[in-house]
């Protein structure tokens, strides 16, 4: 076919088998992913884990070594770029310097044939909240709203499935979470299928209604952003999605409920619903917001850890919270984050204190804080779906590099 009928509505995104090689190395291997239609999807990663050789793969801007690529049911392994119900939205804004806004976002209807190319221009304008700026030229626009027309550009031609490639890395920080805000609306008004290839945390989990953590290879964990947030399955993910305190010992009791475990000489308890691991060596995970810091030694409760005495080594003002690294001896520095509620932080640098954390608040991870297998031997949790190459359930594998 000469064009892509492009769509009324999103379409899901299906990769079968994808390996990608290249001279040298492989970039993806055995890639299975299935990505409902009208989602807003992210893959998350640091740069080199395959997360925009993906992009690629599915733009027909690269071709599978192996493997095949579904939308909407249809297999377009084989179809050239322009001929896939995709488009693209770039971190630059590639607008054509000599055209308006309108002319912008109306030529790819226009070079399809479009009727009614400059009202539906005008519709995708309103949308992005730019339709007044409708006869300005892009350099007479700043960075935020050029990125807008790209979008409206992108919205515009309806595709099944719209790829954001890190869109918003040009833009300053007031700005770009403003976008994300306004990108996340603008999916759900239009239906489409959207796949977004980002590094940046904050910005896949704000908007994603599913992320996909990949690293050196593989998807390491998939699922609804709090999931992944609050129970990581592993170092690389409770390290690369915000901060973690992790601690490793032995496991020295258990019940039906809880694990026990010991680190630096003071025991950690952690629910076995939370729990990758139940014997052996485990690593006991703990974000720093859910700490509190104490003057003095609080008393021991059911169902709370308690870490302590340590020394405040640092303090950190950010605006909305102070972060605090205490050193307990026997264990790695933790950090602690504390919301501002007064003027000037609680304790100052020297302060003899303790940490606590509520039990349900901690995880046990399925793997080392090297991201080495420090539990041989010792029985382990299923791994849950996108966990791993080697382990995931089919349709839930991955592969990159």
């Amino acid at each position: 076919m000469a064009h892509a009928e492009f769509a009324d509505s999103g379409a899901d995104l299906e990769l079968r088998g994808i390996t990608k090689r290249f001279p040298g190395f492989t970039a993806i291997e055995n890639l299975n992913l299935t990505i409902p239609a009208g989602s807003f999807f992210a893959l998350l990663g640091p740069s080199g884990c395959g997360k925009t050789t993906t992009l690629r793969l599915v733009a027909g801007l690269e071709n599978p070594t192996e493997g095949r690529i579904l939308l909407g049911g249809d297999d377009v392994t084989d179809t050239k770029p322009h001929q896939r119900p995709v488009n693209t939205v770039f971190q630059s804004y590639a607008l054509f310097p000599h055209m308006t806004v309108l002319e912008n976002v109306a030529f790819g209807l226009k070079r399809r044939g479009i009727g009614d190319a400059e009202a539906k221009a005008h519709e995708a304008l309103r949308l992005v909240e730019l339709d007044h700026l409708a006869a300005r030229k892009p350099a007479q626009l700043s960075g935020g709203q050029q990125q807008r027309v790209a979008l409206a550009r992108a919205v515009v031609n309806r595709p099944a499935l719209l790829l954001l490639d890190e869109p918003l890395g040009a833009l300053d920080l007031k700005l770009r979470r403003s976008m994300q805000l306004e990108l996340k609306h603008i999916q759900g008004e239009v239906g489409l299928t959207f796949l977004h290839v980002t590094h940046d945390q904050e910005e896949a989990m704000t908007m994603a209604d599913t992320v996909a953590v990949m690293h050196r290879g593989r998807i390491e964990q998939m699922g609804a952003p709090e999931e992944l947030y609050e129970l990581p399955r592993t170092s690389f993910v409770a390290s690369f999605l915000g901060q973690s305190n992790l601690l490793t010992g032995p496991v020295v009791s258990s019940t039906a409920t809880t694990v026990m475990v010991e680190a630096g000489g003071q025991r950690i308890e952690v629910l076995r619903s939370r729990a990758q691991r139940h014997s052996g060596t485990v690593t006991i995970g703990v974000r720093p917001e859910k700490l509190l810091l104490h003057t003095a030694e609080p008393a021991r409760t059911a169902g709370a850890n308690i870490l302590g005495p340590g020394r405040v080594t640092d303090v950190s003002f950010s605006g909305v919270s102070t972060s605090y690294t205490v050193t307990v001896p026997g264990i790695d520095p933790l950090v602690v984050f504390a919301q501002n509620m007064v003027s000037g932080p609680v304790v100052h640098e020297g302060a003899r204190v303790w940490v606590s954390w509520a039990m349900e608040h901690g995880f046990g991870l399925a793997d080392g804080p090297d991201g080495a297998d420090k539990g041989a031997g010792a029985d382990t949790v299923a791994p849950a779906e996108g966990v791993g190459a080697d382990t995931a359930p089919a349709g839930q594998q991955s592969g990159a590099a």
